[in-house]
């Protein structure tokens, strides 16, 4: 197998060749043929998330390094291990890659995604920047016969990820607005997915014109560039005639934090997907008096995943714009996506 993987945290990724992996067990084997590149992958590259305040949260303690990153997987399986006799061989699956250590509470709850342990691909094992991939289970690959391979890949992170978190911000009612803070992969699907969803009234905020016009396509009622605009709290406020209920913020910044706590209206929901980074502050007092809801939301589970699948196969979901590039530029499509070069996404593909 081929991989473009981790080697040293804060350093390029290289070309490696290694023999193909056996499965075992329940394992399958995937011949990847798509792989979505997130920007969390940034931040796993350079090896620590922002805490704020000077402070760093170290994400290479539990990683073997060379790894190859890439969560949003799709391939074909190739074989499976002798306690996988159902694998569907030779089917082309989308990979649910966010697989916890499968005795917690969260695993036996079918909610992976909230593991302590978990061990996800392309973070703690080698994923999707690969030609294969091995996979814990056959019950992780989710059938997507029939849709488009490109649009359907970052269904395994960035679409389930919103999914998740739109299913904690709403609902809401018909004269009341959700905001989506960034225009990013994640922020274009929590658009999409919103409106199939049946959010009526969507704001997007971004600091860039083209990621904003691609939320306009993707169903955004209005948006309002940061950039241009140096009040976007009062902007927020008067475009959704003070009527926000929710915010799903697929940034995670300080900025962003700010700007949706204070322009949410009492009982208001924040929800934090994104891991830009920095460290959420309020006064302690808004939050008993504006009775806000601010939590957290992390990826999403399998059968998250299945859940939007079958949205999708609706019509509802409004296609995200994808570009594709060969997998031997993976880590040059990473540099782009840190320079802010890329709208919507773009999926590295092995055919």
């Amino acid at each position: 197998m081929k991989s473009y993987a981790l080697v040293e945290f804060g350093k390029p990724l290289q070309e490696l060749e290694r023999p193909d992996p056996v499965p075992t067990g329940t394992q399958v084997l995937i011949r990847v043929r798509r792989s979505g590149v997130c920007h969390s992958d940034i931040h796993i590259a350079d090896g620590y998330f922002d805490l704020g305040d000077g402070k760093k949260m170290d994400v290479g303690q539990r990683m073997t390094l060379p790894t190859a990153l890439g969560h949003e997987i799709l391939g074909e399986v190739m074989s499976a291990g002798p306690d996988a006799p159902d694998a569907p061989i030779g089917k082309t699956m989308l990979v649910h890659p966010w697989i916890g250590c499968g005795d917690c509470k969260a695993c036996l709850d079918g909610r992976e995604n909230d593991c302590m342990r978990m061990n996800a691909l392309g973070v703690f094992r080698d994923g999707g920047y690969a030609t294969h991939v091995l996979v814990d289970h056959p019950k992780f690959l989710v059938d997507i016969d029939g849709l488009d391979l490109d649009t359907v890949t970052p269904l395994a992170c960035s679409g389930v990820t919103v999914f998740n978190a739109l299913r904690k911000a709403l609902p809401i009612d018909d004269d009341e607005w959700l905001c989506v803070m960034g225009a990013g992969g994640l922020g274009l699907n929590a658009v999409s997915i919103a409106k199939a969803m049946g959010a009526k009234n969507i704001v997007c905020v971004d600091l860039d014109s083209d990621a904003l016009a691609a939320a306009k396509d993707m169903g955004a009622s209005a948006t309002i560039n940061a950039k241009e605009i140096p009040d976007v709290i009062g902007e927020l406020q008067k475009v959704t005639g003070n009527q926000l209920l929710a915010v799903v913020d697929t940034v995670g910044n300080e900025i962003t934090s700010h700007n949706a706590v204070q322009a949410l209206v009492k009982t208001g929901r924040y929800v934090v997907v994104g891991l830009h980074g920095g460290s959420f502050k309020m006064p302690l007092p808004m939050l008993p008096q504006k009775a806000l809801t601010v939590r957290g939301s992390y990826v999403g589970s399998c059968r998250d995943l299945k859940e939007l699948v079958a949205l999708v196969r609706t019509g509802k979901v409004k296609e995200m714009p994808v570009s594709t590039r060969p997998l031997d530029q993976a880590d040059a499509t990473l540099q782009d996506l840190r320079d802010g070069k890329i709208t919507g996404r773009v999926v590295l593909t092995t055919d």
